[in-house]
């Protein structure tokens, strides 16, 4: 079977990377990750991927100006034929240029159930001590289609999570994350199934209903 070429774009550990990769290398998904891109230097995401093989990129902001900076990456991307864009704690906000070029094809994990306690300066653990001073009973993850807001695209997945009464940010943080990692690999499965029966045929609704 075909396998679709994912590109993963990433700014810190990449545990989210982490479960994807493995996904493709046991099969779960019919895909291959071919490019990791960070914004920053220390990602130990980059080493993760460089471990595999991979094709791994620091892409410095000091040197790409405003968009020039999304337009390097688009050039990276096209380079490696990347069909299917994974923001993996990805912490920079794309371009439109960008969007528009993988229309319908970005996904995003998300560390709450949106629409609750998303949108601008809610990322990592922001979200949970948020969510811990709010007093809900639940969160959980979200993966949704990258649209030009700040988390407002389509949603595609979501699992919840029990708030316990004990929380802490590291152990809401935790559970949170072993969510994220299933339901990132179940989407990225989900959009690379209807991208193989398209045959690549660039359909705008590629990981939408």
């Amino acid at each position: 079977m075909h396998k679709v070429k994912i590109g993963v774009l990433v700014s810190g550990g990449g545990t989210n990377l982490q479960s994807v990769l493995d996904a493709c290398e046991k099969g779960e998904v019919s895909a291959e990750v071919v490019l990791v891109v960070s914004n920053r230097r220390e990602a130990y995401a980059l080493e993760r991927a460089k471990k595999m093989g991979i094709r791994n990129e620091y892409v410095d902001p000091s040197k790409f100006p405003g968009e020039e900076y999304d337009k390097e990456l688009m050039r990276i991307f096209r380079e490696e034929g990347v069909k299917l864009v994974v923001l993996a704690g990805y912490l920079r906000v794309l371009s439109p240029g960008f969007i528009e070029e993988f229309r319908n094809r970005i996904i995003n994990i998300h560390p709450s159930l949106i629409p609750d306690f998303c949108g601008k300066g809610y990322y990592g653990e922001r979200v949970h001590k948020a969510v811990l001073k709010s007093g809900v009973k639940k969160t959980g993850a979200t993966v949704h289609i990258v649209d030009e807001g700040t988390d407002t695209g389509p949603i595609l997945l979501q699992e919840s999570v029990p708030v316990l009464k004990d929380d802490t940010v590291e152990t809401l943080q935790r559970r949170v994350l072993a969510v994220e990692h299933k339901i990132l690999v179940k989407a990225v499965g989900e959009c690379c199934l209807r991208l193989v029966n398209e045959n690549n045929g660039g359909n705008d609704e590629a990981c939408t209903d």
